[in-house]
Order: structure tokens, then sequence, then C-alpha cells
């Protein structure tokens, strides 16, 4: 035989020669839960090894993830029941939860690159990414709320706001409110390709913020479609997004494939909740090896397509590339 391309897997060193995809711990961002107090590490059950920190645990485990490489972290706030209404209205504290750790983290680790959330979900007594009225998600009301986060944000020294809640319009919404009050330098991560997906339900537990009543279908994507991601791609490219976000992560390479071969932008990906949670449930019961399935799982992503990868593995992950496993 003249062909064999066995000749290219013979050895290690052969291998990592011709490999087509590389993944380093600066692919990666971590999602982090933020609550208050002082000293909390409050394991979330659903999602084993992963925490509700307060502010000062996070930035401790800041300070070891930026050591291995880990470039980014994307906060997600634990916001007190009694603090929710509505309209969301302690997303624009500026003395709130989100915003002093923020500070925090960018005054103990100004290279690490801060990726806020912006929706009302965390902050709504309903549970719902936008402002509801007679259990009506309502659109158009919801884009002045969303602005207005993203520069409460922005004051506190966020390098990216990231909009994940899938109301029409909101890219451009959030990029006139930012660039009217100087934060021209601040990008937005558009979860332009979110899918009302059955994978979030651990993430939802670790903020209790599982919609009050309905669900989330009338605003995010429908599973069972794909060109209307064009649409969501072709808006969010107009409006002003700098990176394209495709959430979940591993059940839809294919989404990830087409938004990299429809756009010049970076392509994020979101390994979900429910599929780090699968990972480590199965490993639980030896049914797999939790660090290999990972790093497969994340080099799956990128082979796809993806630039970023946002995976609670993140830490895990980086310290298998580092070799420090």
């Amino acid at each position: 035989m003249i062909d064999r391309p066995r000749r290219n897997r013979v050895s290690p060193g052969i291998r990592d020669l011709v490999a087509e995809t590389r993944l380093t711990p600066a692919n990666l961002v971590w999602p982090a839960f933020v609550t208050e107090g002082s000293g909390v590490r409050d394991e979330i059950s659903s999602m084993p090894g992963i925490f509700r920190f307060s502010i000062d645990e996070l930035v401790r485990e800041l300070t070891r993830a930026h050591v291995l490489g880990v470039q980014g972290v994307a906060l997600f706030p634990v916001i007190e029941n009694n603090l929710k209404d509505p309209t969301g209205k302690e997303s624009l504290n500026p003395d709130g939860l989100l915003q002093r750790a923020i500070r925090n983290i960018k005054s103990n680790l100004p290279g690490m690159v801060v990726i806020t959330d912006v929706a009302l979900d965390p902050y709504s007594s309903d549970g719902h990414d936008g402002l509801v009225m007679d259990g009506e998600i309502l659109n158009d009301e919801t884009l002045p709320l969303l602005a207005k986060m993203a520069v409460a944000q922005a004051r506190a020294g966020t390098d990216v706001v990231a909009p994940s809640d899938m109301m029409d319009g909101r890219v451009l919404a959030i990029r006139e409110a930012l660039d009217a009050e100087g934060f021209t330098k601040v990008g937005i991560c558009s979860y332009c390709l979110k899918y009302a997906s059955a994978f979030y339900g651990p993430f939802r537990d670790a903020l209790d913020s599982a919609p009050r009543g309905g669900d989330k279908k009338t605003y995010q994507m429908d599973v069972r479609n794909q060109r209307e991601a064009l649409r969501e791609i072709e808006l969010d490219e107009a409006e002003g997004a700098d990176w394209l976000l495709v959430k979940p992560g591993l059940p839809f390479l294919d989404m990830i494939r087409l938004a990299r071969e429809n756009s010049a932008l970076p392509i994020a990906a979101y390994h979900v909740s429910g599929e780090y949670a699968m990972l480590k449930a199965a490993a639980a019961k030896g049914w797999l090896d939790y660090e290999q399935c990972l790093l497969e799982s994340l080099m799956c992503m990128r082979r796809a397509g993806a630039d970023i990868l946002f995976t609670y593995g993140a830490l895990d992950a980086a310290e298998l590339l580092q070799g420090n496993r």
C-alpha cells in the first residue's frame, strides 16, 4: 500500500506535529457564581466541584486560574430573593453584588478578562430574561432595562458584556447606550444562538433563576431550527456584536460550524451546566473518565470552529493541559 494514514499516528510526537486543532488554557472562560458573604464556598449539588463563591474566595480561585493561563471569567450573581423585582432594579445598584465583584477582580487581577451577563433573570421576581406583563415577555420594553444594566456593569469595570436574554434588538440598544456613556472599548459577546435547551437545569439551580411561570421558548431559539440562525448572525453583526456565542455547546456542534462559516467574528461556545453535570455523574459511577472526556468535549467544540470556550471545567482542563495532573 502506498497510502498508509497510520504513519501519521505512529507516535505522540508525530500526532502532535500533524494535529489540526489546538486547545490551550487561553481558549477557556470560566463561568463563576458569586454570592454574598465572606469565606463562602457553597457547593452546588447538581454540579459537583462547582461552588457559589463569596467575592474574596472567588478572587482567590481566579488567582489560581490566571496562573494556569485561563484568560477570562464569566460572572453570574446569586441575588437574594428580597432584592428581586419585576424590573430587575438591583442590577443597576453601583454597590450591588455583581458590581462589587467586578471591582474586586479588576483591582486584584487587572489582566483577567471579566465578562458579565446581561439579562433580567438573576434579578427578576418572574425569573424571565425580559420584562413580564400578563404572562407575556415584552421585547421592546425590556431593551432600555438591558441597556442600563450593561452601562452599570461597564461603570464597575467589566471588559465584555454578554447579553444572554435573546430579545430582538438588544445588541444595538446596548451598543448605543455604552457608546453614549463613553464605553466604546467595552465589548459585546452576544448569545447569538441560544437555544431553549433542557441542558440548563443545574445552572438554574445555582442561581434559583428558573421561570416562576411558563418557559423561555418565545425568545430562546427552537432546538429544531438551523436556518433561522443565519438571521440571528446577520442581525447581531449589524448591531455591533464583537463575539457570537452558541449555547449549548456539544449538542449543537452543527451550529458552531454554521456560525464559523458565516461570520468573521470570534465564535464562542458554552459547554453548559447540564453537559458538565453529565460528565461528573457518569464519572462518579465509574462509567467514563471525566478528565479525558472533558478535554475531548472541549476539543470537539474547537474543531467545529469555536475560538472561545465557556466551561465549568476550565480550571480542570487548564491543569490537565499544563501537565499539572
